[in-house]
């Protein structure tokens, strides 16, 4: 059985700092290592204030809410699991829901909603991804998945994509418009950044 704490995650940094976020159960969904987070958010720590932020695959939103708490305005959160569909609403009445909206569902559906709500705001936004490891059951396919879904995004509406992902899996230099910028490898876990070097910042 699992200890208590480590069902539990604090946001680290901003106004929301210390609060506690719940985590689904880890048969569902895998939270990000704190090492992985911290280094994210010290990269991108002063570009994400008041900007949109998009968190796919959202599990319990612990990076959108530290986005959140770290200055950006607007969050739009992805998830499908019901489990942590409710974790993650619960998380969020922690923070400030007038700057949260839970897109329901499969992502990989709705990611039409959150494109087409940017464009209605004239605003483009961070995404984060990070899918299910592929060695789960179900799962085998995720990665590409994800690759077709990334290329698909027009880049009016992406200011940078990071992906979280298997250090096993080497993702493609391009993805649509998008090119590879860094990768950062953490143990068993990689994040890899990506913009339209195309676009002027």
């Amino acid at each position: 059985m699992k200890s208590k704490s480590s069902l539990v995650k604090k946001i680290v940094a901003g106004k929301f700092k210390g609060k506690t976020l719940k985590l689904p159960s880890m048969v569902t969904t895998r939270s990000s290592k704190s090492i992985v987070l911290e280094s994210f958010f010290n990269t991108l720590q002063f570009e994400i204030v008041d900007a949109n932020f998009v968190e796919v695959f959202s599990g319990s939103g612990s990076i959108g809410l530290e986005a959140l708490s770290r200055g950006a305005k607007q969050i739009f959160f992805m998830e499908k699991d019901r489990a942590a569909l409710a974790t993650l609403k619960e998380n969020i009445r922690q923070t400030d829901p007038r700057y949260c909206e839970v897109f329901a569902g499969d992502s990989f559906v709705n990611i039409g909603s959150v494109v087409a709500r940017l464009k209605k705001l004239g605003e483009d936004a961070y995404i984060y991804v990070d899918p299910p490891f592929s060695i789960r059951e179900g799962m085998e396919d995720i990665y590409d998945k994800t690759i077709m879904l990334l290329k698909s995004l027009p880049s009016s509406v992406v200011k940078m994509i990071i992906v979280e992902h298997m250090s096993g899996l080497k993702l493609p230099q391009k993805l649509g418009a998008f090119t590879q910028i860094k990768s950062k490898k953490f143990g068993n876990t990689t994040l890899t950044y990506y913009r339209d070097t195309d676009m002027e910042y």
